[in-house]
């Protein structure tokens, strides 16, 4: 389910519309889309907004509305999409068709999607080829290991990256100490977890992040620990063999420990001393993927949850600005 918006009015210059692709003619995808404008501020860009599983566009607007409103003058092209079978796009991946429930297509279909959306769009509205403009992705959850594949896969195309508390890719989300293991040792729980609360949250995340787990949007995640098993490479190759830029911003600790307490009933003490951590680790080894001189983070997202840009997208707003301004700059 994705997580609901607050009502607010939106500026004239953000466009929804639907789009059929080349490549699946039988389905549609909704999109939404702002025509940049006298760009004496910015370079030439095109910026793609992409979901997790748990939101859809929607949560993309007020920030996309932001972007607008602070630069009103001058600001680049936006593009928000739903994935088949997500938000306003009802139609199910055509791909999907008689294969196994939940198995139809992956996060590399995912991506070889997006680029031929990006493409058509581009050409639709832009009146221009993609390799004319500097690409943006900014991204949350999974779209962040989706906007890291996209990268790799299209080699030189990606100038910069927002990406707000990254999905750990390679992770089988089985964050907690295994109290059936040989070398569990149960004086290292804090002293308010029990054995059994800490089976208990083992199989509840099982239940429901596990890489098997079919999803709404039959996305198959089980091969994507194998198209990105590590977190601080292979490096990225942007426009003209240059490093792409790249912004990491992660969860504020204690706000995230608060909503899994209520979400799931885990132990704020259990999130401190084990999944926190070991997100910040995943985020630091991130930064690696480019140049340390353009990779900054991990930036805390204060008072957001996991949903950064529904928590906060004037925080979003802000880091998106710095980063188009910076583009300027290389």
């Amino acid at each position: 389910m994705a997580a609901p918006q607050p009502a607010m009015m939106l500026p004239r210059e953000l466009v929804h519309d639907t789009i059929i692709l080349d490549s699946k003619p039988t389905a549609q995808i909704h999109y939404t889309f702002a025509q940049g404008k006298d760009l004496r501020n910015h370079a030439p860009s095109l910026v793609v907004f992409l979901n997790g599983l748990m939101s859809d566009k929607s949560s993309w607007l007020p920030v996309m509305a932001g972007i607008i409103r602070k630069h009103h003058d001058g600001f680049s092209s936006m593009l928000a999409y739903d994935r088949y079978g997500q938000g306003m796009t009802e139609d199910r991946d055509p791909q999907d068709q008689g294969r196994e429930k939940g198995c139809g297509h992956n996060t590399a279909d995912v991506v070889r999607d997006l680029h031929r959306l990006i493409t058509q769009v581009v050409h639709d509205r832009l009146k221009r080829k993609l390799e004319q403009l500097q690409l943006v992705f900014v991204a949350n959850s999974i779209g962040c290991a989706i906007a890291r594949l996209y990268a790799q896969s299209y080699l030189g195309s990606v100038t910069a990256l927002l990406l707000l508390d990254p999905m750990m890719a390679n992770s089988s989300f089985d964050w907690w100490p295994d109290p059936d293991s040989a070398d569990f040792n149960p004086e290292e729980l804090p002293s308010d977890v029990s054995i059994e609360v800490l089976r208990e949250q083992r199989i509840k995340f099982r239940a429901i992040f596990a890489p098997n787990v079919i999803n709404n949007e039959g996305l198959d995640r089980r091969d994507l620990a194998d198209l990105l098993p590590h977190s601080d490479k292979p490096p990225l190759v942007g426009p003209g063999g240059r490093k792409p830029l790249l912004i990491v911003v992660e969860h504020d600790a204690e706000r995230f420990a608060s909503e899994s307490l209520q979400s799931m009933g885990t132990p704020i003490s259990l999130s401190m001393q084990y999944s926190n951590p070991l997100w910040h680790q995943y985020n630091r080894d991130l930064l690696r993927i480019t140049d340390p001189q353009l990779a900054i983070g991990p930036v805390v997202a204060k008072n957001c949850g996991h949903f950064v840009q529904r928590d906060d997208p004037s925080f979003v707003v802000d880091q998106l600005s710095w980063l188009l301004g910076r583009i300027v700059a290389l």
